[in-house]
């Protein structure tokens, strides 16, 4: 009886290392980096998380809150653009922000997801007129420094 119950504790806790092992492995593969505060858009908060997927490519997740319409800057935008600069210098639109107000809230806030194959090297928003544009615009809403992986 007492050997049955030594051996179910046995169990438990290498079940319990294992979970924590595997938590922490995964939550290590991810690269967490914040933006600095932003004078155009100052209540403005985010955080870029990038990972690696099983294909070698790069998953970029943002999620901002507290973001001014784009209508209320000025002078006055139509949308936030994402952009990202490569580990070779080239700067890229990636996609144009989802933005929405917050259940229960006032609170803009924004999300972003992409998978890109170039390493990147920093994240920053722009307020555009045009969501196809090839070059960022002033003003930069939001930027995070430069970044290892």
């Amino acid at each position: 009886m007492k050997a049955t119950r030594l051996n179910n504790i046995r169990k438990n806790i290498i079940l319990g290392i294992f979970a924590v092992i595997i938590v922490f492995s995964v939550n290590s593969c991810a690269t967490s980096v914040s933006f600095l505060n932003s004078s155009i858009a100052p209540a403005a908060q985010g955080k870029v998380k990038i990972k690696t997927d099983n294909n070698k490519n790069y998953v970029i997740q943002i999620s901002l809150s507290n973001l001014a319409e784009p209508t209320r800057l000025q002078p006055s935008k139509l949308t936030y653009i994402v952009w990202m600069v490569t580990d070779r210098e080239l700067t890229k639109n990636i996609g144009q922000l989802n933005s929405s107000k917050g259940f229960m809230s006032k609170a803009l806030k924004g999300s972003f997801k992409t998978v890109s194959s170039d390493k990147p090297v920093k994240i920053f928003i722009t307020a555009e007129d045009d969501a196809s544009i090839q070059y960022p615009g002033t003003p930069v809403v939001l930027s995070t420094d430069k970044f290892q992986l």
